[in-house]
């Protein structure tokens, strides 16, 4: 018998992340690993997880230092992992390990959502798990939802949104809906986007023409969001969507990697915000000789190390 008669068909190969089968199987590649939460010795951060979307069975991982004294309140972070809406999770390694290694730099309390996967859940299913756990986090800002170190210890006047490539993708869009949307007794003072997942139809500034590449970043899009007008859809295209103006922050930090096929949609965007009329303060820093998420890849060399510290300072800057 051929045995490729009896070989699952590929619909989509988006190594090395995952492949779509045409029967319908996804075969994950990467970002399947988890670990529990816990007391990290290391950073001296503790962590739990703590359902907010029981329909959907959903939960974030909660992170504080343990030297936190009853009645301090730290500025809160709330963090978006990345994959491209289609792998990792937020009890992935790299997640966990950066969410503690932040937290104790920062001195900070951070949730760090967990949300629905493409291709099984297609977008928007990730921004609507997103906001859902926003809300959650805002019922706790009169002291009384339903988790304690929130209750306590979160600084509701210091809301932070920052996440990575897909992360950074959902941070924005939280932040442009925040703008429309006020959630009671919360005050986004900042956001930080680090290598953001953007793109469009038309390349911008010195970004790769190569068709082959492009071609399978549409495609993996096109997979996470199957009704899609393609690349210039809003949600993929912050330029084709909202003006800018109305994010619902004053102060935004834009992290981009030398070597990151995605870098010129960072500083676009940077270029972009700075020229919208919004009147909020915006910084960009770039990592010379990186990729993509290299810090979490490599989360002691010298430049994650430095990214590390400028994001705990943006953090920490308006700190009475």
């Amino acid at each position: 018998m051929d045995s490729s008669s009896t070989s699952p068909e590929i619909a989509v190969d988006a190594s090395p992340m995952l492949r779509l089968y045409k029967d319908g199987r996804i075969e994950r590649l990467m970002g399947t690993e988890v670990v529990p939460p816990g007391l990290d010795h290391k950073t001296n951060v503790d962590s739990k997880d703590v359902l907010y979307s029981p329909e959907n069975g959903l939960s974030n991982r909660l992170y504080i230092p343990k030297t936190t004294n009853p009645g301090d309140k730290l500025p809160l972070l709330i963090y978006f992992h990345g994959g491209a809406f289609c792998i990792e999770t937020a009890f992935s390694p790299s997640y966990h390990n950066y969410l503690n290694t932040l937290v104790a730099e920062a001195n900070i309390i951070a949730v760090s959502v967990d949300y629905r996967r493409a291709p099984e859940h297609p977008i928007p299913a990730a921004y609507d798990d997103s906001w859902t756990a926003l809300k959650w986090v805002a019922s706790h800002s009169g002291g009384n939802g339903p988790e304690n170190w929130l209750n306590n210890h979160a600084d509701f006047g210091k809301v932070f949104f920052a996440g990575d490539s897909a992360g950074a993708n959902i941070a924005h869009h939280m932040a442009m809906r925040i703008g429309k949307e006020k959630l009671e007794g919360f005050t986004v003072t900042g956001i930080n986007l680090t290598h953001p997942y953007f793109w469009g139809t038309e390349p911008v500034g010195d970004e790769i023409k190569d068709l082959a590449v492009t071609e399978k970043i549409e495609g993996v899009w096109r997979m996470a969001s199957p009704g899609t007008s393609g690349c210039d859809d809003p949600w993929m295209n912050p330029l084709k969507g909202p003006d800018l103006a109305g994010l619902g922050c004053s102060r935004v930090l834009v992290c981009v990697a030398e070597k990151d096929i995605l870098k010129h949609r960072g500083c676009y965007y940077y270029e972009k915000l700075k020229e919208s009329g919004w009147g909020g303060e915006i910084e960009i820093m770039e990592s010379e000789g990186e990729n993509h998420v290299f810090h979490l890849f490599n989360p002691t060399c010298e430049n994650a190390v430095a990214m590390l510290k400028r994001v705990a300072s943006f953090l920490n800057q308006d700190k009475a």
